[in-house]
């Protein structure tokens, strides 16, 4: 297994992940990508009109990996 790190940025800044995960495969970190958006705009989205939700991932080295993000946008009409 290797270690990862899911560094989040949204309307609040970035966060660095100091901790990391070990994950087996990069399914698993595709995944665990997927709950961390998930979560993050279940709490912010109910606020905001348009948020961009991204998380950098590194491995045990430092060097991202992947980047991924959710974009959500309400247009209200009438």
């Amino acid at each position: 297994m290797s270690r990862y790190f899911f560094d989040l940025h949204n309307g609040d800044g970035p966060t660095v992940d100091d901790e990391g995960l070990e994950l087996p495969d990069r399914p698993s970190v595709r995944r665990q990508v997927a709950r961390l958006l998930t979560d993050v705009a279940r709490d912010e989205l109910p606020t905001e009109d348009r948020a961009v939700i991204s998380v950098k991932v590194r491995n045990g080295e430092g060097k991202v990996i992947a980047v991924t993000s959710l974009t959500f946008d309400t247009e209200w009409i009438g």
